[in-house]
């Protein structure tokens, strides 16, 4: 442990951080995830609103610092792709 005050706050900082990383991280995941078990079963309506929940999820992450925003771009576009290939415009 540290014995330097402002390293002691920077080491509460820093888990505070962390964790809310994570949590966001891990609500990303679940998005991705439902989008991902909607496509299988090919409710166009679902996939429609899954994508757009996914999507919003990539941009809220991008926006919180939590992931890049290329790495957003590439899933949202993929999702895009895979979206339009069963039959979602």
């Amino acid at each position: 442990m540290a014995n330097i005050k402002s390293q002691i706050k920077r080491i509460k900082t820093n888990e505070k951080a962390r964790l809310r990383n994570k949590a966001i991280r891990s609500s990303l995941k679940t998005s991705v995830r439902k989008f991902r078990d909607v496509l299988a079963g090919g409710d166009q309506k679902a996939i429609a609103t899954e994508l757009r929940n996914a999507s919003q999820a990539l941009d809220i992450a991008v926006a919180k610092g939590v992931i890049h925003s290329n790495q957003a771009a590439n899933k949202k576009s993929s999702m895009a792709k895979t979206a339009q290939q069963a039959g979602v415009r």
